[in-house]
């Protein structure tokens, strides 16, 4: 008998080296859907105008809807989520252009642009009233959109966002981008890649060689559909600038940052926080771009003590 289960270990261990080397995709989705799982978190989908959008839901009590940023997907928050869904109702979608919803060549994804469909979307789910959080660019979706909907927003959360283009400091990303040279959100290779990663966390999140090459790809093959989104972004013209706009936020706002973001100064902060006339700041210590990844437990906490709690003097 001992020899049988010997075996079937044996086999066991086996077929999932097999899975690892062969297929680290599947390995990677059943992961993610196990901690949407853990997290109450539900993926749905979602006919916006031309887009389709696909979404995760779960969880009861007030509403919050979750932005991530450039890059980003919708899992970018599930084990963020976990910690939010025992007294609140969460939805966190995959932005048109991004993670699993479509991508439309033709169409622009300006900042005002995401704003529009997240209004769309959000009204389409029932979403009548509901918290708002943004990571890096979705901050800058949320705030636009807590600009153009007031009404609908019953708190605000900033993290590391962008659309402040002149903080004190210049990052690590604006420096590299204005010596000329290659900006790091683009991966060519699985090595820029890895070294993205560097940039984006101060300790990434621990993942097996062969699920970051994985990941890798993924980022790979929808590079040239980031370019197009950085450029509607970014193109001068259409470029958002958040800061003449700060004083029209009246809305209760958790401004959240990684004092180590190489991506967005930390010193951005100090400009929400005199702009914000209705704001807490929280700066979490050896941390990075994207706190509700890197450290999401922690993250979780400072945004219910929030939300719970209002801002502190």
């Amino acid at each position: 008998m001992k020899k049988i289960i010997a075996v079937i270990i044996v086999l066991l261990v086996a077929g999932l080296a097999l899975v690892y080397l062969a297929f680290p995709g599947a390995l990677y989705n059943a992961g993610m859907k196990m901690a949407r799982k853990s997290a109450g978190l539900a993926q749905k989908s979602i006919k916006v105008d031309s887009h389709v959008i696909q979404y995760l839901e779960g969880g009861k009590g007030e509403n919050i809807l979750l932005v991530h940023g450039f890059t980003g997907e919708k899992d970018n928050w599930t084990l963020f989520a976990k910690y939010l869904t025992p007294s609140f109702h969460v939805v966190a979608l995959d932005l048109p252009g991004f993670g699993e919803s479509s991508r439309i060549e033709s169409e622009s994804y300006t900042i005002q642009d995401q704003a529009n469909r997240l209004d769309r979307f959000a009204d389409l789910v029932g979403l009548k009233t509901f918290h708002i959080a943004g990571n890096s660019m979705g901050g800058a979706i949320a705030a636009k959109y807590t600009v153009d909907h007031p009404e609908k927003v019953l708190t605000l959360g900033l993290f590391d966002n962008i659309g402040i283009w002149e903080c004190w400091e210049k990052s690590d990303l604006q420096k590299v981008i204005d010596q000329g040279g290659k900006n790091p959100l683009f991966s060519q290779t699985p090595k820029d890649f890895k070294e993205s990663l560097k940039f984006v966390f101060v300790n990434p999140p621990p993942a097996p060689g062969r699920i970051l090459t994985y990941l890798a790809k993924k980022q790979i093959a929808v590079k040239a559909f980031n370019e197009k989104v950085w450029k509607d972004v970014k193109d001068k013209g259409k470029v958002y600038n958040l800061e003449p706009d700060l004083a029209k936020i009246k809305n209760r706002t958790l401004i959240l940052w990684g004092d180590t973001d190489r991506l967005i100064s930390v010193s951005c902060t100090e400009i929400l926080r005199k702009g914000l006339v209705n704001s807490q700041t929280v700066i979490m210590k050896k941390c990075g771009h994207v706190p509700m990844m890197e450290r999401p437990k922690e993250t979780a906490v400072h945004y219910v003590n929030f939300l719970k709690h209002g801002v502190r003097s």
